[in-house]
């Protein structure tokens, strides 16, 4: 099922006949309802994330927060996990809740957050290892692609799109994201544990694939051999000219037709997941060599020069409010959409999978312009504040873009604001949504949506750690 299609929106006397189930469930200390899945029903259970759960919930003041984490914080392994042994290696499918496929991108998020704990609990280090081995081989199979079946047979409901569809395919929507998100939580795993066995000869031959795609992406003498159509009445659901989308100058940077929302892009150089790109080829270039792959790593540094030319020539505008700042998307020729989506990798997170943008001048210009009312896509209203975009349509912000919003300050009081609007946006039931109407947090989309429910306990995680003192009021 495409995301779009799957549009849950509940109301306030629906929330209420929800909370009323569980009255009898309620603690008589925390006055919440127990909304968990029950243990026996879990998918997997960590000692290590239990621990924490446990530690942080007996510590922290704001008990409505501390029950949220206890909900969001573990929802991929409750819910969404699929653990085996293939061939003698670690096997893990993931979906990503209400949708029975398993996306590079959200895949990859949702098990991130787990990484510092692989150090104290084996199972789940071999959990994570076998997402690295399970996304090596969606890789092998097509990296065009961006979500992917357990099942290598079965046949997908976009199977009619016009572009080169194969069984246990989900969706062919090319997204750069798609193929750094897989490197990021390699690199991530390797920091975390010092363990290269997940780098082997697939994955490297999967590494080599990523290089050949971002390459043929960049269309510097011809198209390449990647288009997209689908008969559908969302344009944002399709690309146009055959396909291909609208025409680019070439200039050291690589095309995406999808954003990480699964939207089209407008200009096909979408400017966050080419700073993703040359993040994550950097990340390649210090696992090849941990690895001791045999690899051209030649290319990997040309391939990174190039797209930082781009991105220095052709990524920056001067704003006459905000100074310089960061486009959206690109095409080369001088055309810039100025705005920012939700879905990371976004403008807003730039310093999140990038820390050195932290302090960068340029960042924090654009930061100061996505969070105001300039940019198209961010809403404010009853409810909260936050971005949106044309996924779900106007007026609908995303918790992740709060949360990404939490996790990108420094300032006390906007990380306070955030975790005041993501405490008032579950409408009762406990768990982060794909989306909430600005005046009304009761209407919202997505109620199984792990990719925001385990950021917004990273989110709570990271502040327990550096400003416990916020979880307090």
């Amino acid at each position: 099922m495409n995301r779009r299609h799957f549009v849950k929106q509940t109301s306030l006397a629906t929330t209420a006949i929800l909370l009323s189930k569980y009255t009898a469930a309620w603690g008589s200390e925390s006055n919440f309802p127990v909304v968990r899945i029950p243990q026996g029903e879990r998918n997997f259970t960590s000692k290590a994330v239990e621990k924490l759960i446990a530690e942080i919930k007996g510590s922290i003041g704001n008990k409505e927060l501390a029950w949220m984490f206890e909900n969001c914080f573990p929802n991929t392994l409750d819910t969404t996990v699929d653990f085996s042994i293939v061939d003698g290696k670690p096997d893990t499918y993931v979906i990503t809740g209400d949708i029975d496929a398993m996306w590079l991108r959200d895949s990859s998020a949702q098990v991130w957050p787990y990484l510092p704990l692989c150090k104290e609990d084996e199972d789940l280090k071999q959990l994570i290892k076998g997402v690295i081995n399970r996304q090596t081989q969606c890789i092998l199979k097509d990296p065009y692609a961006n979500a992917f079946y357990k099942n290598e047979k079965k046949k997908s409901e976009w199977h009619s799109d016009h572009t080169t569809m194969q069984h246990g395919i989900h969706e062919r929507k090319w997204e750069i994201d798609s193929l750094c998100y897989p490197i990021r939580l390699a690199h991530g795993y390797w920091k975390q544990t010092g363990d290269t066995s997940p780098f082997d000869d697939q994955w490297a031959d999967a590494m080599r694939l990523v290089i050949k795609t971002f390459k043929e992406q960049q269309r510097v003498d011809s198209k390449g051999p990647y288009s997209f159509m689908r008969k559908t009445e969302f344009a944002t659901d399709t690309q146009p000219m055959g396909g291909y989308g609208y025409p680019v100058r070439p200039n050291g940077l690589i095309c995406s037709a999808f954003r990480p929302s699964d939207d089209a892009t407008i200009y096909p150089y979408l400017v966050p997941s080419n700073f993703f790109a040359f993040a994550s080829l950097g990340q390649m270039l210090t696992l090849v060599g941990a690895a001791k792959q045999n690899f051209d790593t030649d290319s990997i540094d040309t391939l990174m020069n190039q797209i930082a030319t781009g991105l220095d020539n052709d990524a920056k505008i001067k704003n006459g409010k905000f100074g310089q700042m960061f486009a959206y998307e690109v095409n080369g020729y001088g055309s810039r959409n100025l705005m920012d989506d939700a879905n990371v990798p976004s403008l807003l997170s730039l310093s999140y999978l990038i820390p050195a943008m932290h302090t960068d001048e340029t960042y924090l210009n654009t930061r100061k312009y996505i969070l105001s009312n300039e940019n198209p896509f961010f809403y404010k209203g009853k409810a909260g504040e936050g971005v949106g975009g044309p996924h779900v349509g106007a007026d609908y912000i995303w918790p992740i873009s709060i949360t990404m919003r939490g996790l990108t300050s420094t300032d006390d009081d906007e990380i306070k604001k955030c975790l005041n609007m993501l405490q008032h946006s579950h409408a009762g039931t406990g768990f982060m949504h794909e989306s909430f109407h600005k005046d009304d947090a009761a209407k919202y989309t997505r109620p199984w949506f792990a990719w925001a429910n385990t950021l917004f306990g990273e989110f709570i995680w990271k502040v327990y750690r550096e400003k416990p003192q916020l979880l307090n009021s």
